[in-house]
Formats: structure tokens, C-alpha cells, sequence
């Protein structure tokens, strides 16, 4: 299957400068930092590179926790049978025993790091539930600051090594590969002071992407500004495979701030639906209850197209959470950061209704990967949000996904140990092609929320189609970061648009209006992207194997 094309290049030629490591990883959240300390007990030099600060990305931001089967109660194989669930059909069931299996190491590893975990009277980790979960194994600090805390033992171990070398405010634009198609760095722009200053190229044999996501593609995200998809672009321009990202997963409980909201929306996490808050219609009425049998704790998916179905059916624009009977003290010890969100906005949802509505949160897809973050491209990794490995299939499990990054960053460490990476010359950019100002951006969030969004259909994602296309005829720009940021994210719609025109059916994360019921007899494959020399798109279809939930 053939596709639109795209500009293949964003940067241009002759950097002003060069940096030298072993590792190159991009991004600074757990899958990054996790990766960068382990290839440090290699012995390999690192050079980390970060896009605002060492501490802004979206790990920081994670409310509820980190899953993993930690309880005498629990077991890898029932963390499994959950996982497969919320994945509708769509996950690897062996990427999938990777994750539950070392998932219960990697987190005791973390809290040998440092990061410190909440615990119950007996001094035990504190364990709660989330949805689509049906045992309590979400671990958490702070209440409800589990990636800050995370965030903040890492970036301290991190800071603690001297041979980790670290440039912040640092754009990736393009990988730099040789002659036989090896990975051998990526070009930077670089927002500093000093020698490493603009545009210049980190080379190395081993690039780990660990961007996260692209959650600034629509106008209402959860996602900080960072996340702008520019791993996942980085990839897909230099040929590499790109896969199930028409899998987005809107998070059911954002707090609505009115119809002008724009950006990085506050999440209200579903481990307050874990302790008991519940969901109500316009009406007051608990309308979970009628649609899944685990009722407000069912997987996110099901929960986002409830409300939807909900605000739709009554014209509103938001439906309300009810965590009154939370209590003040639950509050102010489990979640003491939603209650300042709430209560900074004239909410105190100990006394209050909050009013919430699905936004963008996560993407299930990204690079593919094989089961030790290897990309299509030699030399090239990936892991965390950025990457496919295929552990989420169609909707991702409550609280997988920082289990995810930190699991798969360990295995990337382990195969640098077996894998070849010979150092080659890095061909040049061909230069910058196509570059979309930044005006673009808001046009075209405007159309992803409207016609790409929780409800799809033909006709929604055909003009979502013509006017992302008309969007890329934009030009005049100048390189800047903002425009190398649209051009990335312009370049994500387009994909994600294809891949849910071509996807007829309802499933996970991906919603038809017009193929409202999951086909395995047809669909039991993941969509894998690639782009062409010519910057064409062409598409394929990857079976599936592995148990069915």
C-alpha cells in the first residue's frame, strides 16, 4: 500500500560542530536515563542528549504508578492475562512475558537506584489498582507523584557519573547513517552558549531513541510541549519501520478548562477511580456501571468511548467525576498533587464535582522494535513511548508504560553486549527539505482533534487526509525549532491519519463510527510504515501471533 509523500530531510549540510560517544541516547525519562546508566556499567562513554531540561520530560508527569506483579498475591502470569486484555488481540505475547516477567527486577533495581516507593504500615510497597487491572500491583510515590519521584532518582544518578555527558535544550533532526545504511549519529540543534551552539552532529555507532511521544499532534493532550514526535520522525525519515500508531489512547478523566483549552491539559489519574471516585452523566447518573463489568475501573479505551458516547448522546461537553466520598485525608495523603491542580482551578474535589473529558495521553506504537529495542536500521534502538514492541497492542494497560520503558532499556544495554557496531564515516544530510512553519501547528491540531480523534470514520479521516495535505503545501519557512517541531509533527498526523483510513474496524484505542466491531478474521495484524527514498509512504500489513485475550 502506497501513500502521500513527505520531506525526507531536515537538516542542512556541514554542522558547525561534532560530539563523539560510544551511545548517543535522545530523551532524559526513564526508558533514557535507564539506558544511559546501564551502558555507563559497560564501560561504554555515553552522551545523553535531552530537548529542554534533563528533568522535562513526560516521565515527571506520570500520576499513578508503575505496574508490576510485586505482591505475594500476584504473579507475572496474571499481570500477563490483564496486559493481553487491554491489547484487544493486538499484542506480542512474548514482548508481553518480557515485560510482566522482568518487569518485578527492574522495579527493585529502580528503588536500589534511589526512588523511593510509598509503603503500607508493615513497610511492604504500597500496591493499589487501576483499571482494566484485577489485582492491586500499581507501586507509587507520593501519592500521586510516581514519575517525579522516578524523574528525580534517575536524573540524580545520572548527574552523580561524570562520564555521562549531558547537552540539554538539544533538538534531534535527523540520524546520520553510512554507506551500508548503519546508524552513526544524529544531527542537533542546540539552544546554548558556546562551542555546541546551533546546528552540529553527535556521532556514534549506537543511537537509542527514547523521545517518548508525540502528544502535541492535537490541541488537548496530557503531554508536556516537548513531546512532539520527533524520535518517532527521525525514524520514519531515515527509512526506518513505523508501527500501530493509529492506536492512541485518550485518557477517559482530563479535567476540562473550557472549549479554548489548548496544549498540556491536567490529568486527573484513574487511581482515583482505584480508590472508589466514580464517573456521572449530566444528570448524575453512573453510566460505567451498564457498560463493563469492572464499571469505572474498566481499560481505558472502553472508558473514553463511554463518556464520549455519553457527552454525545446529551450534547455536553464534559461529563463529572465524584471522588467526594474519597474523603479529605485520601485526598490531601494519595493524591495531594490532583487536589492542588483541582483546587488552583476553583475545584476542591474533596466537596466538588470535577469536570473531565477524554485528551490525547499515550500512543501504543512508535518505532518497531524487535524484543532487545532493535530497530529495522543497524545501530539504531528504541524504547519507552517512542518505540513498538509491540507489549501494548491496541491500548496499553494502566501504568505498563514506565514498566515498559525501564524493562526494554535494560534489554537494549544487554544486546550492545553481543551486538556489532562498527564506527563508519556518517554520510551528510542532503539538506533541508520541506520544512513547515510553524503557523501550521494550530491548523493542524485543530483538524487531528476534529476528524482523528476519539471518533473516526471514512469521512472524517478522508478530510482529515485532504487537509493535512493541503497543510504540508505550506513553505516560506526558515529552520527554527518551532518549524522543525510542526514539520515532525505534521509528518506523525500523516501517518496516523493512513493507518486508521486503512484499519476498518473498531479496536483498542481506534475507534470507526463506520466498522464498529473488532475483526480478528481480517485485522489481526499491526500496520508497519515505512518511508521511501522518494519520500513516498508505503504500507504493509504484519501478522500478529501470539495468545489472543
Amino acid at each position: 500500500m502506497s501513500g502521500p509523500r513527505l520531506p525526507r530531510h531536515l537538516t542542512a549540510p556541514d554542522p558547525g560542530w561534532e560530539a563523539r560517544a560510544d551511545v548517543i541516547v535522545v530523551g532524559s525519562g526513564i526508558a533514557g536515563l535507564t539506558a544511559a546508566l546501564r551502558a555507563r556499567l559497560l564501560g561504554r562513554t555515553v552522551l545523553l542528549v535531552t530537548k529542554a531540561t534533563v528533568d522535562a520530560g513526560s516521565t515527571r508527569w506520570a500520576q499513578g504508578g508503575i505496574a508490576a506483579a510485586l505482591s505475594e498475591e500476584d504473579s507475572p502470569d496474571e499481570h500477563r492475562h490483564d496486559t493481553l486484555v487491554a491489547g484487544v488481540g493486538l499484542c506480542d505475547d512474548e514482548a508481553v512475558r518480557v515485560l510482566v516477567t522482568e518487569g518485578p527486577e527492574a522495579v527493585r533495581e529502580l528503588i536500589g537506584i534511589g526512588a523511593r516507593f510509598d509503603v503500607d504500615a508493615s513497610g511492604a510497597i504500597a500496591l493499589t489498582r487501576e483499571g482494566g487491572h484485577l489485582r492491586d500491583r500499581i507501586a507509587h510515590a507520593g501519592g500521586d507523584a510516581t514519575g517525579a519521584e522516578i524523574s528525580r532518582a534517575l536524573v540524580a544518578a545520572v548527574q552523580l557519573d561524570p562520564s555521562i555527558e549531558v547537552i540539554e535544550n538539544a533538538l534531534a533532526l535527523d540520524l546520520l547513517m553510512d554507506d551500508n545504511g548503519h546508524a552513526q549519529g544524529v544531527t542537533l540543534h542546540v539552544m546554548g552558549s558556546g562551542q555546541r551552539d546551533g546546528v552540529g552532529a553527535a556521532l556514534a555507532p549506537v543511537v537509542i531513541l527514547a523521545t517518548g511521544g508525540f502528544g502535541q499532534v492535537f490541541g488537548q493532550t496530557t503531554n508536556p510541549y516537548v513531546s512532539t514526535g520527533d524520535g518517532v520522525a527521525l525514524a520514519l525519515r531515515a527509512g526506518a519501520d513505523i508501527a500501530d500508531i493509529e492506536f492512541v489512547q485518550f485518557h477517559p478523566t482530563v479535567m476540562w478548562l473550557g472549549p479554548l483549552a489548548q496544549g498540556q491539559q491536567p490529568l486527573v489519574s484513574e487511581a482515583v477511580r482505584g480508590e472508589g471516585a466514580v464517573l456521572l452523566d449530566a444528570s448524575g447518573t453512573r453510566f460505567m456501571v451498564d457498560d463493563h463489568p469492572l464499571a469505572d475501573l474498566a481499560p481505558r479505551d472502553v472508558v473514553a468511548k463511554a463518556i464520549m458516547r455519553r457527552m454525545r448522546s446529551e450534547g455536553t461537553s464534559h461529563v463529572w467525576l465524584d471522588g467526594r466520598m474519597l474523603g479529605a485525608d485520601t485526598w490531601l495523603q494519595r493524591f495531594p498533587t490532583i487536589l492542588e491542580s483541582c483546587r488552583s482551578r476553583g475545584i476542591d474535589p474533596v466537596t466538588d464535582l470535577i469536570p473531565v473529558a477524554p485528551a490525547q495521553h499515550y500512543v501504543s506504537g512508535g518505532v518497531r522494535t524487535d524484543l532487545w529495542g532493535r530497530a529495522s536500521i543497524p545501530g539504531l534502538y528504541a524504547c519507552g513511548e517512542v518505540a513498538c514492541t509491540g507489549v501494548h497492542g491496541a491500548n496499553r494497560l494502566a501504568s505498563n508504560s514506565l514498566l515498559e520503558g525501564l524493562v526494554f532499556a535494560r534489554r537494549i544495554v544487554q544486546a550492545l553486549e553481543v551486538d556489532e557496531h562498527d564506527v563508519g564515516e556518517a554520510e551528510p544530510s542532503a539538506g533541508v527539505d520541506g520544512l513547515l512553519p510553524h503557523a501550521v501547528r494550530r491548523p493542524m491540531q485543530q483538524v487531528m482533534d476534529a476528524e482523528a480523534g476519539v471518533l473516526r470514520s471514512a469521512d472524517s479521516l478522508a478530510g482529515a487526509a485532504q487537509s493535512l495535505s493541503r497543510l504540508g503545501e505550506s513553505g516560506g519557512s526558515r529552520p527554527s525549532t518551532e518549524d522543525w517541531e510542526t514539520t515532525n509533527l505534521h509528518q506523525i498526523a500523516t501517518v496516523l491519519v493512513t493507518h486508521s483510513q486503512i484499519r476498518e474496524e473498531t479496536r483498542g484505542s481506534h475507534w470507526r463510527e463506520d466498522f464498529p466491531e473488532r475483526d480478528d478474521a481480517r485485522w489481526r495484524v499491526r500496520l508497519v510504515t515505512r518511508m521511501e527514498d522518494d519520500g513516498s509512504l508505503s504500507t504493509r500489513e504484519e501478522p500478529v501471533t501470539g495468545a489472543v485475550e
